[in-house]
């Protein structure tokens, strides 16, 4: 079979399941109660801890966290949630070993600081816990990324990135509308993080947002560690919200592949600017050389001839938008004006039509069947559904739709996006995590109603 036939026969074959029943394609025996622990209870730990205690299939047997603050929010709303509370670890930064060894666990949720998901994925997966979902950024160095994948392929685990944009609905229409080839072969993809942050990286030590120019041990919440990336990193520190929603769309991993990567910063203005302007010319962080440019662009190359263009700009004024296009041979979709253009089938030649349109005539299975459930869970609904599919892999005993080398394609961009810059732009190659089984894997994700 001919390269381009096999993909096609791979996207079809993907399109076909989507239009499957619920239980068609993921079958398996359920657990009665996964039981669960969560490391870093900050307020991204706090969604997911809030989204376990109303599921009845779950059970939190332990939380760990080493901010007395972020435990005692997450004690009462384990309280005010009627559910037992679970053992509670604290004390210094190696706590969470020994919750691991002392707790029997099915599955773990780490929501700490970046630096720590590689030595805790791996240590998970040491303790022979089968299941680790960490937040996104698998590691700091390339080499962190491959240490994580070849320890879930010793231990036999599983370890899914909680990449929650991949379930965002208007992706998942078009996901749908990608299978069911509405935008014929696609040729073009853009993506990335388009967040003002200045008011996430610097607080007043109080609120987690906002309200003054501190950061590090005088900040809380993220501005206590992750502005400390911006001052001494320059590249894309935070890909996967863009390239996940790509990566499925042209099946990155099972049947495509990232070939190379090239990435080009902007000079640093934004932040030091915010701290001049909310703080004045003589509090001590206006003297802070902050490195991370405040636009850097990324360009990857595919195995199949796709091009990706990813932006992350996080220190700029602006709307937030992860600038989504997807564009193929018959049309194309753009997030930022919610247009969608479809040749021969849009209401009038080379206008747009309202994204709405065709995104409500094509909503994904998953958010038809599971919608109720998922309203007031954070980020519009979509959190809802990246710990459900975690959960109910973990049930069945099976993959994870988002696995061990997704999040090490996805979250490598970051190291590779700051050796291209600190080579003066030069294109880098892309490792393949896969071994070569990218060629033979299908798809995975969300390919019916069932999660």
């Amino acid at each position: 079979m001919k390269r381009k036939e096999f993909i096609l026969n791979t996207s079809l074959a993907a399109a076909s399941f989507s239009l499957l029943p619920s239980g068609s394609v993921f079958a398996g025996t359920a657990e009665s109660k996964v039981r669960i622990a969560i490391i870093g209870t900050g307020l991204r730990g706090q969604n997911h801890l809030d989204l376990l205690l109303r599921r009845d299939d779950t059970e939190v047997v332990a939380i760990c966290d080493v901010d007395n603050r972020m435990l005692t929010m997450s004690k009462d709303l384990i309280a005010k949630s009627g559910k037992k509370m679970p053992q509670v670890y604290t004390g210094n930064s190696d706590t969470w070993r020994k919750m691991l060894e002392r707790e029997r666990l099915d599955a773990v949720i780490i929501a700490t600081p970046w630096e720590w998901h590689k030595p805790m994925i791996i240590g998970c997966l040491e303790m022979g816990i089968k299941y680790a979902g960490s937040e996104v950024i698998l590691g700091i160095t390339l080499q962190d990324h491959w240490d994580v994948v070849k320890a879930a392929e010793k231990y036999n685990g599983h370890v899914m990135m909680l990449e929650n944009v991949c379930y965002r609905r208007d992706v998942m229409a078009v996901l749908n509308m990608v299978r069911q080839g509405l935008f014929g072969e696609l040729i073009h993809l853009q993506g990335g993080y388009q967040h003002d942050l200045r008011e996430v990286k610097f607080n007043d030590g109080v609120n987690p947002y906002g309200h003054g120019v501190e950061f590090g041990e005088k900040g809380f919440s993220e501005a206590r560690w992750r502005t400390e990336h911006s001052v001494h990193r320059n590249g894309d520190l935070y890909p996967t919200h863009g390239i996940g929603p790509i990566a499925h769309y042209i099946n990155i991993n099972r049947g495509n592949r990232f070939l190379t990567l090239n990435s080009f910063s902007s000079k640093a203005r934004g932040l030091h600017d915010h701290i001049i302007k909310q703080g004045g010319e003589s509090h001590p962080n206006a003297k802070v050389n902050f490195k991370l440019g405040d636009v850097v662009t990324t360009h990857i190359n595919c195995a199949n001839g796709e091009t990706i263009l990813l932006q992350h700009d996080t220190n700029l004024p602006r709307p937030y938008s992860l600038g989504f296009r997807v564009q193929g041979t018959e049309g194309l979709w753009m997030d930022v004006n919610k247009g969608i253009y479809i040749q021969e089938k849009s209401a009038k030649p080379h206008q747009w039509d309202e994204a709405k349109v065709w995104l409500d005539k094509y909503d994904h299975p998953l958010w038809i069947r599971w919608s109720k459930e998922a309203q007031g869970s954070g980020h519009g609904g979509m959190d809802f559904y990246v710990i459900h599919s975690f959960i109910e892999s973990v049930k069945r005993k099976l993959p994870t739709p988002m696995d061990v080398y997704d999040a090490a394609s996805w979250s490598a961009i970051t190291p590779l996006s700051e050796q291209s810059i600190g080579l003066g732009n030069e294109t880098v190659e892309f490792p393949d995590f896969t071994g070569g089984q990218w060629m033979y894997r299908k798809p995975a994700f969300a390919l019916n109603d069932d999660y």
